[in-house]
């Protein structure tokens, strides 16, 4: 499938945008490279998560258990263009069924491992999943069971599949696949006859907007190795490189910051999964990790243990990666002091990628809490796509372009990193000039507008430790209990997490009502747990304007940190 009209695709090349590089020649050139050294590590903890115990595959390993996945796939009637469901937590495994997908041309399509049947039923109705790819066991679900379960629900499904062992019956098991294939010959013949294409189709992640369904997003090769000439280039990746991928790798921060850098690059990727301090420090020492990403109070909260810091050997980690909130200069300072450059990330699915680093905003006290503006605006870049991007910001109430500071107004982008269009959207996502509409609200700043400040989502969306939250979503889920009359949901300030769900109810006329109810209610739906309400609001009546929309923040306004 590919996903850029053709003569798009020709201008991206002829302006140098796109090199015509695939992830598949890529990895390629790995194997004929370095196919002896070591590609991918599991956390030394898999068993607690997951089934099996923790693996460590070469280049060569990677391959033959690529294929192996792959060649099933293929038995199974999937090949290109088809879309794939995938519910791994960080395990080899993932990134195995990654290029298994790659390898015939079919569709990777992830999702957290937090996902319930509410979510999955949505995902798979929207991107229409021929199979499923999970698990027997993820946490302390039976995974495997209930997506199997799940499948008479799905039209277009036709096959699950499950790494581990006790499958249900009518789960393809794809362990004996990580041994190779059977029969090389069936891949072998297969890639024979098609040509991998930058502008093919390779992942359709998942973000939510502001109303009730996620938005599938769609990205090629061409666009995702755009995407990391910021996300491996600033930190300056190179095949020497040790990745340590705190992030899911389902999306930009663990997709986009990790798995294609990787694959770029050909270095070592360490996963890690789900995040736990001491198995963090552990691996920075035992794997000599030279990247990794983590969230602002991890590393403020480290800086406040010396005695724990001076027990772990850092001294192979160059940069880490950290953003989604202001970050303190004094933490800055705290890292760069060990010989550790802290770069502020602010990244999208949709291909805003943005980087704050010692090169182009050496000040802690700014860096913190300013990004370079897109595009080549008098601050240092070693990134190729840096001189590509366009971008405007555009006052939402009068239409008009913005070109003086401290006034706010939407980004809109457009350049190599930016994807083509939501998965079946109507292009509405795009302004009349052809930019993307990001739904972030930003102003200039700097005698030059050099830098952006990030001032809020225009979207409303809530941000827990990372994950999108649509508000719609779950004002949706509460609304339909009984005794809720009227429902709003915003963000709770959370030191730790960014924000947590809080609910203001209006109750039905004599009825009383208790957060445990309503979180109960939400788990007969079998909603994933990240979103469930954590503080209630009992209130006579939701704040709105003249025109009846509730005043969302006028609620936020309201409450205190947690």
């Amino acid at each position: 499938m590919r996903l850029f009209p053709p003569e798009r695709v020709a201008s991206f090349l002829e302006l140098g945008w796109w090199s015509g590089d695939t992830l598949d020649s890529r990895f390629e050139q790995h194997l004929a490279r370095r196919p002896d050294e070591v590609a991918i590590v599991d956390a030394p903890n898999r068993s607690t998560f997951t089934q099996g115990d923790p693996r460590r595959l070469t280049w060569a390993d990677l391959r033959r258990s690529a294929d192996g996945v792959a060649t099933e796939f293929l038995k199974a009637g999937l090949g290109e263009g088809d879309v794939i469901g995938i519910q791994l937590p960080n395990i080899v495994e993932l990134a195995v069924v990654y290029l298994a997908g790659m390898r015939i041309g079919a569709i990777v399509s992830p999702f957290p491992a937090q996902y319930r049947e509410h979510e999955v039923l949505s995902l798979a109705s929207i991107g229409g999943f021929r199979a499923l790819v999970t698990a027997s066991r993820v946490g302390g679900r039976d995974n495997a069971a209930e997506l199997a379960a799940l499948a008479p629900r799905i039209p277009s499904l036709q096959h699950c599949f499950a790494f581990g062992t006790g499958l249900p019956d009518g789960v393809i098991p794809l362990d004996p696949a990580l041994e190779g294939a059977a029969d090389p010959s069936i891949l072998a013949d297969y890639r024979a006859n098609r040509v991998v294409d930058a502008n093919d189709c390779l992942t359709l992640c998942w973000t939510s907007g502001t109303e009730s369904n996620p938005k599938g997003v769609p990205r090629a090769h061409g666009d995702w190795l755009a995407v990391v000439q910021t996300t491996a280039g600033v930190p300056e990746m190179n095949p020497d490189s040790v990745l340590l991928c705190t992030f899911p790798m389902v999306n930009a921060g663990g997709m986009g910051g990790m798995f294609v850098p990787w694959m770029r690059e050909g270095c070592r990727l360490v996963l890690h999964h789900p995040f736990d301090l001491d198995t963090f420090l552990a691996q920075i020492s035992a794997e000599s990790v030279t990247h990794s990403v983590s969230p602002p109070a991890i590393l403020t909260q480290l800086l406040q243990e010396p005695e724990r810091l001076a027990n772990t050997d850092l001294s192979s980690l160059r940069t880490m990666g950290s953003g989604s909130t202001t970050l303190l200069p004094s933490m800055i300072e705290g890292w760069e002091a060990l010989g550790i450059e802290i770069i502020n990330f602010f990244g999208s699915n949709e291909g805003l990628s943005l980087a704050g680093c010692r090169a182009n905003i050496p000040e802690p006290e700014l860096r913190g809490s300013l990004l370079p503006r897109p595009g080549s605006h008098g601050l240092p870049t070693n990134v190729e796509s840096d001189r590509f991007a366009g971008e405007r910001l555009v006052d939402l109430a009068t239409g008009e372009d913005i070109h003086t500071a401290g006034r706010p107004g939407e980004l809109r982008l457009v350049g190599p990193t930016i994807f083509a269009g939501y998965w079946g959207g109507d292009g509405s996502e795009f302004d009349e000039q052809g930019y993307f509409r990001t739904g972030d609200v930003f102003e200039y700043v700097g005698d030059q507008l050099q830098y952006v400040s990030f001032l809020g989502r225009s979207k409303e969306l809530i941000v827990r430790g990372g994950f999108k939250i649509s508000p719609a979503d779950i004002e949706g889920l509460v609304e339909a209990h009984p005794k809720v009359a009227e429902v709003a949901a915003v963000g709770w300030p959370d030191p730790r997490l960014g924000e947590r769900v809080c609910v203001f109810v209006v109750p039905q006329s004599g009825q009383t009502l208790t957060l445990n109810e309503i979180v109960d209610f939400l788990k007969e739906r079998k909603v994933a747990t990240f979103k469930l309400p954590e503080r209630l609001e009992i209130v006579d009546s939701l704040p709105r304007n003249a025109i009846g929309k509730v005043l969302k923040r006028d609620l936020k306004a309201s409450l205190q940190p947690a």
